[in-house]
């Protein structure tokens, strides 16, 4: 019998103007208990994981990466108004500290793809077995985007997606270097089998690995 790994949270997936594209999972429920990582990709390719060492081999044995970080990953979420006096998010604004990255991003209104998907039974939207019928959806209809599939390692990996908000800021640096204005998630990030949505967003998932 093989095992089964379930994650609860949410993932941040942002692409930058310098090329620099990061998604960050905030897990509240994991077989790991509640932890952070990111997952970096820059202009050139090169694809980094940072993750807590509790989680980083899983990550890493699961995903593909040419370099692996063992750090802390923190992240944090509030609703006010940042340092600077830009605008309020709806959403609130999300921060993630790991290694040499610092982010800071705001969350905007649902999406019609989030208004979308909480219609959908919160049980039938994360089982593993729906995203048989979710998963040639998101291949039309979202560029890069798959609900099904395997990095590799013989497991099995299943998304579902319970809710979808815009991100419509992002202060990012790496190395004290800013990364530049929000940008398109494109390329479509090479983690896994597939990416997060084209478009900037922070997507509500359940995430169901098997193997």
């Amino acid at each position: 019998m093989s095992d089964i790994w379930r994650f609860d949270g949410r993932i941040l997936g942002v692409g930058t103007a310098s090329g620099t594209r990061v998604v960050v999972g905030m897990w509240d429920r994991s077989p790991f208990g509640a932890f952070a990582d990111a997952m970096v990709e820059d202009a050139a390719g090169r694809r980094l994981l940072l993750a807590p060492g509790h989680v980083a081999d899983f990550v890493a044995t699961t995903y593909g990466f040419d370099d692996v970080v063992e750090t802390p990953v923190r992240v944090g979420h509030d609703g006010g108004t940042p340092a600077d006096g830009g605008t309020p998010a709806p959403g609130g604004w999300l921060t993630a500290e790991a290694g040499p990255l610092r982010l800071r991003a705001a969350v905007g209104h649902r999406t019609a793809l989030g208004r979308l998907l909480r219609l959908v039974p919160q049980r039938l939207a994360t089982a593993p077995s729906f995203t048989v019928l979710t998963d040639p959806v998101a291949r039309l209809v979202l560029d890069g985007v798959r609900t099904r599939g395997s990095a590799g390692n013989g497991r099995l990996e299943t998304y579902g997606a319970t809710d979808v908000h815009a991100v419509t800021q992002v202060h990012a640096t790496w190395e004290g270097e800013e990364l530049g204005a929000l940008a398109d998630v494109d390329p479509p990030v090479r983690f896994g089998f597939g990416s997060t949505p084209r478009s900037p967003v922070l997507t509500s998932v359940t995430t169901t690995v098997r193997g």
